[in-house]
């Protein structure tokens, strides 16, 4: 079994999203009883909270629901049970290597390391833009997922 986490700032935007895509790829790639894919934030902003309206609206048109995730912030405890922590950006990189304990170091990733095209390293936050920003983030992300999906089947054999 491989457990991913996917981990922003407060855990209602991009990291509710890349567990949303993950878990919705691995339903359509078989690999759903193979993988465990949750999303936890590096602050605790938004503890106990619903992802952004926006983001379950943006994963919603691409038939993905999201709307039953709640925002949890990252322990001490995923650092050894999760297989990777994969951050959206630098800024969640750096907050995730500060806390972890240095024998689980190469496990923290940016998500976008496993997307197939020069997509860039991070995937943006849009909770102070608009829809767009949303639809942007969802496209990083799902080409992310398909490498990190990618990465899981070689590993597997």
């Amino acid at each position: 079994m491989t457990r991913l986490l996917f981990v922003c700032l407060g855990n209602i935007c991009r990291s509710p999203l890349a567990q949303g895509v993950m878990e919705y790829r691995l339903r359509i790639a078989g690999l759903d009883d193979q993988v465990v894919a949750d999303s936890a934030g590096t602050q605790g902003y938004h503890v106990g909270d619903p992802p952004d309206k926006r983001a379950i609206e943006a994963a919603a048109r691409r038939d993905i629901d999201i709307s039953n995730q709640r925002a949890r912030r990252v322990t001490g405890d995923d650092f050894v049970s999760f297989d990777y922590l994969l951050a959206m950006d630098q800024d969640n990189l750096w907050q995730l290597r500060a806390q972890c304990p240095a024998a689980q170091d190469p496990k923290l990733k940016l998500l976008m390391e496993f997307a197939a095209a020069n997509a860039g390293l991070e995937v943006p936050d849009p909770y102070y833009g608009g829809n767009e920003g949303f639809e942007c983030a969802l496209n990083l992300i799902e080409s992310a997922v398909d490498g990190v999906i990618r990465k899981i089947r070689t590993k597997a054999g």
